[in-house]
């Protein structure tokens, strides 16, 4: 399945190094395309959740404000 997020207090390359970061240490999530505000992410539902995601962006520091399946 894949996942965009809209994330908000992203405002540089440091930050889309730490959003990648953390996404892609969750198991069954794979970043696909982070920018500035945005991630799009294929999640493998026998592995993680879209919750999971989430969680792992909100450890970074950055807070997920819409998601588009």
């Amino acid at each position: 399945m894949e996942t965009t997020f809209s994330i908000s207090g992203m405002s540089c390359g440091g930050c889309v190094n730490s959003v990648t970061r953390v996404l892609r240490a969750v198991p069954g999530i794979e970043p696909l395309h982070v920018e500035v505000g945005k991630a799009q992410v294929r999640i493998d539902p026998a592995l993680a959740t879209v919750d999971a995601a989430k969680r792992a962006i909100e450890r970074a520091g950055f807070k997920v404000v819409a998601e588009q399946v």
